[in-house]
């Protein structure tokens, strides 16, 4: 796996969120940043920073990882329309700081380039926030985050059907959500992915991993709040899972533990 550097402590965990499935697309993907660069529109450093959570990439960007990658975009512009709202909301929690300080919002602490140029781009990012706000709403009140996510293909069966394409997933800060671990053709399920060798560590968030933590606890490890982030108690409990399957013990979810999970 890649030995990526940890992202800032001040990162909104809307833009970790997208931040992270990028990496873990790249990751699968086996490319280096070059090879990303050559294969994409965009340069190795701009992807390095990206991907370090420094700057927030354009809607393209992903667009045309996603593609590379051969993965669904969907679910990756869904996390980019929430991420830019927060990315949107720290801007504006800059000029309100800045005003109180003195300065005027959104000061330049250069000189603007002559032609006017800094004014088109300002507004053209005002007009590409509004139609993210627009675009976020329509997906909150399609998906509806707040309520329980998992798609039923029978409406006379509580539990997930794991064959269908799930909702985009929205990480809620403290939300658990339902664990209701059935077997379904020799196999555990919980019924939020049917994955058998999805990779995940640290920061990982997304149905995985929530499928994990409950095929966890259903096993008597603890992972914690079932939220769908892979945090420190997750990551414990599947080591003690590992080492009481005789398995490799790095805390670390990949196709030998899915199959235990799965057991």
């Amino acid at each position: 796996m890649s030995r990526w550097r940890e992202l800032p402590a001040s990162l909104d965990q809307r833009v970790r969120q997208l931040v992270v499935q990028l990496r873990r697309l790249k990751d699968r993907s086996g490319l280096s940043l070059a090879a990303l660069a050559a294969k994409t529109s965009y340069s190795s450093s701009s992807w390095e920073r990206y991907l370090n959570g420094r700057q927030l990439p354009p809607r393209d960007a992903v667009e045309e990882l996603a593609r590379v990658c051969g993965a669904d975009a969907t679910r990756l512009l869904v996390l980019h329309e929430v991420a830019a709202e927060a990315w949107t909301d720290e801007a504006a929690e800059t000029d309100e700081a800045e005003e109180a300080a003195g300065a005027a919002p959104g000061a330049p602490t250069a000189p603007p380039p002559a032609g006017g140029g800094r004014r088109t781009t300002t507004v053209v990012l005002a007009a590409a926030v509004v139609a993210l706000a627009v675009a976020l709403a329509a997906v909150l009140l399609a998906t509806r985050p707040w309520q329980d996510d998992r798609t039923t293909a029978d409406p006379g069966h509580a539990h997930a059907a794991v064959g269908d394409t799930p909702a985009p997933f929205v990480f809620v800060q403290g939300r658990s959500r339902p664990c209701d671990v059935q077997r379904h053709d020799g196999d555990l399920k919980a019924g939020y992915s049917a994955t058998r060798t999805t990779l995940m560590d640290l920061k990982s968030t997304g149905w995985e991993v929530l499928e994990a933590q409950c095929l966890l606890r259903y096993h008597g490890f603890d992972p914690g709040i079932a939220d769908g982030s892979y945090g420190e108690k997750s990551k414990d409990a599947a080591k003690a899972f590992q080492k009481a399957r005789g398995l490799v013990v790095d805390g670390i979810v990949g196709p030998d533990t899915w199959k235990e999970l799965r057991r």
